[in-house]
């Protein structure tokens, strides 16, 4: 399930370029490039991901439903959000990337309670007057954002090689690396 939403990843970071340069849109007008986006994002970084979470033993299982639900809802609301990102780039509350809060939860394996208890604070973090970094779109830092995005993707790749069992110290700094990037968001919320 990983490796076919690391490549859901990577096409999404492409396919708009793509598309613009083939001119989709003038070519095929009856078809929404834009809702079809909203749509595919919606099935891999919210749909897939709940579920997996969900039904993936991670979550104590007398919550694993509501909780699997209440991702699906606040992450279909923050896609129907008008005001989900910033004329900065950055992305206006947690930014519905349930698909890395559950490459995380099965990496790190953290106690169910826990897992429960990220999950609501993320989901509560939707609403919240935060905000996070695009690493690709954001000019503040961006050099340092590629670079940390870059060796995440070493490293996550290596963590899926080995079955999301990967040293410590590789998960040690996948963890590094997710902090940072919350950290460069609230950076910008202070400003």
């Amino acid at each position: 399930m990983f490796v076919w939403l690391g490549l859901a990843l990577i096409v999404d970071g492409v396919d708009g370029t793509f598309a613009r340069r083939l001119r989709v849109a003038e070519l095929l007008p009856r078809w929404s490039g834009d809702v079809l986006d909203f749509v595919v994002d919606f099935a891999t970084y919210v749909f897939v991901p709940a579920y997996a979470i969900a039904a993936g033993g991670v979550l104590p299982s007398s919550v694993a439903l509501p909780l699997g639900l209440i991702v699906a809802v606040t992450g279909a609301i923050y896609f129907a959000d008008r005001r989900m990102k910033t004329s900065d780039s950055y992305f206006r509350g947690f930014p519905a990337l349930w698909n890395i809060v559950a490459f995380y939860l099965f990496l790190l394996k953290p106690a169910p309670w826990l897992a429960a208890l990220a999950v609501l604070v993320l989901a509560a973090a939707t609403f919240a007057p935060i905000y996070f970094v695009h690493p690709v779109r954001v000019p503040r830092w961006r050099i340092a954002n590629l670079v940390a995005l870059v060796l995440w993707a070493v490293l996550a790749i290596l963590a899926l090689a080995q079955g999301l069992d990967p040293p410590a110290w590789a998960a040690a700094i996948l963890a590094a690396i997710a902090v940072y990037f919350v950290i460069v968001g609230l950076l910008r919320s202070q400003a």
